[in-house]
């Protein structure tokens, strides 16, 4: 196991898909709660605007990146990475270790068709897996969240995974996770979207030229534009900066 390098103000482990694993069955024997999260572009310029999302990030047991481009740049600043361990690729593998291994897992986020959706399809897929349960990811204030929170306590889940928007999750998770006492919580986005095949993943070698970004944004190009071509403009600068202070 690597020890952990700092990028941008962000604290990232660099390990492979397969250590990432076994620190994962780490905190689930240990029983502790532990959080997750993966950087990729998009979150990293959050961060740098955001002092609690970088807190949020820094304070993680666990930090991959999910994104070539972060793993390029990492390796122009003379800090390479193993490899890049996305996001919706360990949400796969730990839904099928979690089958072989009796793990009970619980789904939060998206709407409740989407959700519910995704817990019929690894049922099917994995029988022997063991849904702790699983909820939309819309609520209405603190008073609400905190149900939320207490319901997901209840279930007593190993694994817990939130497709909510970013800083959202992340945000959920810090204020929720020390008292929910999940020992594994992972954010995982659009995840959910892609599992069910309502999104479509880059082709194997769009994956690996950096270009996974630019088919979803093909796939929903008004509300992607934004995010990638203005917002995420800020990744270059960061980088001259970085570079420079090196």
């Amino acid at each position: 196991m690597s020890a952990r390098i700092e990028m941008m103000g962000c604290a990232i482990d660099n390990l492979s898909m397969e250590e990432t694993l076994q620190k994962v069955e780490t905190f689930i024997a240990s029983g502790a709660p532990h959080q997750h999260v993966v950087v990729n572009v998009d979150k990293l310029v959050k961060a740098s605007r955001d002092p609690e999302l970088r807190r949020i990030i820094n304070d993680c047991a666990l930090v991959n990146v999910d994104g070539m481009p972060v793993v390029w740049a990492a390796r122009l600043l003379g800090k390479p990475l193993k490899e890049r361990v996305a996001g919706v690729d360990l949400f796969e593998a730990l839904m099928a270790r979690a089958a072989e291994r009796g793990w009970r897992v619980f789904l939060l986020g998206a709407r409740e068709e989407v959700v519910g959706a995704v817990a019929a399809t690894y049922r099917r897929r994995h029988p022997n897996l063991a849904l702790a349960g699983w909820r939309n990811g819309y609520w209405r204030g603190e008073q609400e969240e905190a149900e939320v929170a207490a319901q997901i306590r209840a279930a007593r889940p190993d694994l817990l995974f939130v497709a909510i928007s970013s800083p959202k999750k992340e945000q959920f998770l810090g204020r929720w996770q020390a008292e929910m006492r999940v020992p594994f919580a992972m954010g995982v986005g659009g995840t959910f979207d892609v599992a069910i095949g309502r999104v479509r993943r880059a082709p194997r070698w769009m994956q690996r030229a950096g270009l996974e970004w630019f088919y979803r944004f093909l796939q929903e190009p008004r509300r992607m534009f934004r995010r990638y071509f203005i917002d995420d403009m800020a990744f270059f600068w960061l980088l001259i900066k970085e570079a420079a202070r090196r």
